[in-house]
């Protein structure tokens, strides 16, 4: 909520409670992306495995996927190949502490949606989900 002299706004939520899921094998980053998507108005699970994260997929229908690409059980490629193949509807949105050019390329040539590095993120996160989802 913010004040704006008088008034007092609340923050846009999403346009329907889409579910994501956000796979980071940081807690405070995985903890951080968690609670401004819920601010937001989105419905949030979390996982600090690229192996859980599939099997949750797999169990229950999600709308995106945040998905770190260095995590220590399994390569976020992997990951992201496997819910190319497996769900193609799932928006996915890559976040990396090294977010260059060349893995910028190879993520959207893997199947994800976009991708952004983790410190630009607590501020072009909920941005980037509207738009990946349509809500804007």
């Amino acid at each position: 909520m913010h004040q704006t002299g008088w008034m007092t706004t609340q923050p846009k939520p999403a346009l329907t409670a889409s579910r994501i899921l956000v796979a980071d094998d940081d807690f405070q980053v995985r903890r951080l992306f968690a609670t401004k998507l819920k601010e937001a108005g989105y419905s949030v699970s979390e996982t600090s495995s690229g192996r859980q994260a599939l099997d949750i997929l797999r169990s229950k229908r999600f709308q995106a996927l945040v998905l770190d690409l260095d995590m220590p059980d399994t390569d976020g490629f992997d990951v992201l190949k496997a819910v190319r193949s497996e769900m193609p509807h799932l928006r996915v949105l890559v976040v990396s502490g090294y977010m260059q050019g060349q893995l910028l390329r190879a993520a959207e040539w893997f199947g994800a949606q976009g991708a952004i590095d983790k410190l630009s993120a607590p501020d072009t996160l909920i941005e980037t989900m509207h738009r990946l989802l349509g809500d804007s």
